[in-house]
């Protein structure tokens, strides 16, 4: 039999379409009748959100790379272009289905349930008077219509911004007529405005999106002029940036720096309404030079994921999903001594189905406990009031050593985290930020504590970030212990981000950029060999995207052996399922629910002594080779046991499962005539 060339770029997905299939996965969740209307509108929001960011850093990052060299070729074979242009044809089907899912599906639905989103010409009489004062005494003020000419040249347009192109005839006080004016929406505003009840035909949820006002009293703002038209557009920018390693003395001073450019990126997309002359829509894409495959006419407000604000608006619990209390463990005990509890067992926590606040109680006992001497914790995405922060804070005014190792360079959570490390400075806490040119997105606490004549590591390692609101909506695991090795492990990791020095031998921690990537490898390879050898081999590994090349060919190794591969990856997955004679015994889910799957584990059957690990790290490049992250064993056979048994039950999974084809589409799971099985809903009850 000949040999197949696991480097084909045939047996390899692109990881841009794939990111894109995810987002469909996300917006099918809003056509889907048996969850609440309202989580609906907002699964509608979060895949236009998504897609904001996907042309914000990735497809701004394949502009850049055509600029450098457009020959690159993905690891599928296409070149840069060819990406643009399989990309262009993929976004543009989806942002019309996203309106399609918005007018035809969404808004006739919520009508139903008294919840009306209100159109220019069906206001009645005390509507539109009501709106017209909300207009002259709320937004007149602040608003600032730029007329065009050679002394009012066209206005820098922020990122993702609320404006309006105006076609003007007549002559304003100074003789003057350009034709056309440009209206900023400032971004203080509200993008929805609920309207109070006035009458028998007025609703306890009527709503008017905010460019339904300006447009219907735009005539307001040039008088004596006529306005021929008026029409929304917004501009999406390249979000990401990039800061010289060699060529800075200070991060966060760069990074500020950087911070406040990133609202005037090059232009990526523009999304105008629909009914736009072409003429202003070229005069546009002239002045943005951008071309059409990057033009989106849309049915509808161009900031369409501000529509997520009427979730918190409508207070209608029956259109929303149930609420949930998120468990405590018995492990902690009554009294919840965290250090007692901790000695006697390693404990696991489920995030959002166990709760998250024995992380931040830990830290609070940590700060007050006179026999701790010092907290050294990690920081990438934690909230501006972080009750995290402030126990470290309160930790540093108490006199405790404290060392925070802050990721400044955590996209788009940049600025919250300068403010953080500010805050956490002024207090006498060190602050570091991790090692230039590798983002520190290690999830890690380590606390030292004084007890009898030695002194004693505890630690608490997470897939997830110590972010309270995240916990709730995130799905992670989170490891407290103070096993002696593991213990000594973190220390070490922390010692190597805040000094200098050699890579020092951990013996339990996986660590990248060192010792993690190639710890995964040796550990598929050992199930190759044990399948060789004729005994069971069996792979699960759940994370949020597979991209990694040398990985995706160990991958496909094992399935040629006869290892049986089972992928559970949330987003990007660039490995192809069922080929011939590659990977026949791989399969590859999504689960897509009320929560966002976000943990990171790699369980390997060793023989039938199950080796499972977890991580903050992706099965990407990035991940393995240009962060610093972690890896830790579940050593407890009983808290490794209940990983795979998590794990058997997103694998049972008949109703909230898509099951990736060898083509890259997704196919969702039905039940059929089994029972209705959801993960995710039997978690929740196992934990209440």
């Amino acid at each position: 039999m000949e040999s197949i060339d696991l480097n084909s770029h045939e047996l390899f997905i692109n990881r841009e379409i794939s990111l894109l299939e995810f987002n469909i996965r996300v917006l099918a969740q809003a056509l889907d009748e048996s969850l609440p209307l309202l989580e609906r509108l907002n699964y509608l929001c979060i895949s236009c959100s998504n897609l904001d960011e996907f042309y914000e850093v990735r497809v701004a990052s394949l502009l850049q790379m055509v600029e450098i060299d457009p020959n690159v070729i993905s690891s599928d074979g296409l070149t840069i272009n060819e990406q643009l242009e399989r990309i262009a044809v993929k976004a543009h089907e989806l942002v019309a289905e996203q309106y399609r899912v918005l007018n035809d599906i969404l808004i006739p639905a919520m009508e139903q349930e008294n919840i009306r989103f209100l159109r220019r010409d069906s206001w009645n009489a005390s509507q539109k008077n009501w709106l017209e004062k909300y207009f002259n005494e709320e937004l007149l003020p602040i608003l600032t219509p730029v007329g065009l000419d050679s002394a009012h040249p066209f206005p820098r347009i922020l990122n993702k911004s609320l404006n309006f192109i105006i076609s003007l005839t007549g002559k304003d006080a100074f003789g003057r007529n350009s034709g056309r004016a440009i209206l900023q929406a400032p971004r203080a505003l509200p993008r929805i405005i609920q309207l109070p009840v006035h009458d028998t035909e007025s609703g306890p949820y009527d709503f008017v999106f905010l460019s339904s006002i300006i447009h219907a009293f735009i005539t307001d703002l040039f008088n004596g002029m006529t306005v021929k038209g008026c029409y929304q557009f917004r501009v999406t920018r390249n979000s990401d940036f990039f800061v010289d390693d060699d060529a800075i003395d200070d991060l966060m001073l760069a990074v500020e720096g950087e911070l406040a450019m990133r609202n005037y990126g090059d232009e990526v997309r523009m999304e105008i309404d629909a009914n736009c002359p072409e003429e202003t829509v070229n005069f546009l894409l002239a002045r943005f030079e951008l071309t059409y495959d990057r033009l989106f006419m849309v049915n509808g407000p161009v900031n369409l994921s501000r529509a997520q604000a009427v979730y918190s608006l409508v207070e209608r619990p029956d259109l929303k999903f149930p609420p949930f209390k998120s468990n405590v463990p018995s492990a902690f005990g009554r009294n919840k001594d965290y250090f007692a509890s901790i000695r006697k067992q390693d404990i696991l926590l489920h995030h959002p189905f166990q709760s998250f606040t024995p992380v931040v109680d830990f830290i609070r006992q940590a700060a007050k406990d006179p026999d701790v001497i010092a907290i050294k914790q990690t920081l990438y995405r934690t909230g501006v009031d972080s009750p995290v922060v402030a126990a470290l804070i309160n930790a540093a005014k108490a006199g405790k050593e404290v060392t925070v190792v802050i990721e400044l360079l955590a996209r788009f959570d940049e600025k919250d985290n300068i403010g953080l490390a500010a805050k956490l400075q002024e207090a006498a806490a060190h602050v570091v930020y991790g090692v230039v040119g590798y983002k520190t997105h290690a999830k890690m606490c380590l606390v030292l504590r004084k007890e009898g004549n030695q002194l004693r590591n505890y630690v608490h390692l997470s897939t997830g970030n110590y972010h309270p609101k995240t916990a709730r909506l995130y799905t992670d695991y989170g490891l407290f212990s103070c096993d002696k090795e593991l213990g000594e492990d973190v220390r070490r990791v922390f010692m190597q981000l805040t000094s200098l020095g050699k890579v020092s031998k951990l013996n339990r921690l996986l660590q990248s950029p060192f010792t993690l990537h190639h710890g995964l490898l040796k550990m598929i390879e050992r199930e190759i060999d044990h399948a060789k050898k004729g005994k069971p081999a069996k792979i699960i590994i759940k994370v949020n995207a597979v991209v990694e090349e040398q990985a995706i060919r160990a991958l496909y190794r094992a399935s040629q052996a006869g290892v049986e591969v089972k992928l559970i990856v949330r987003g990007i997955c660039c490995l192809r399922p069922g080929v011939p004679g590659v990977s026949e015994n791989i399969e590859v889910r999504s689960i897509i629910g009320r929560f966002l799957e976000h943990n990171r584990i790699y369980a390997f059957m060793n023989g039938g002594d199950w080796a499972v690990f977890a991580a903050s790290a992706d099965l990407m490049n990035r991940n393995m080779f240009r962060r610093v992250e972690i890896s830790f064993p579940i050593i407890d056979k009983k808290l490794s046991d209940r990983i795979l048994t998590d794990l058997q039950r997103y694998l049972k999974d008949n109703s909230q499962s898509w099951l990736l084809q060898q083509d890259g589409q997704y196919h969702k799971i039905l039940p059929g005539d089994k029972p209705l099985y959801q993960a995710q809903a039997e978690l929740l009850k196992s934990f209440s």
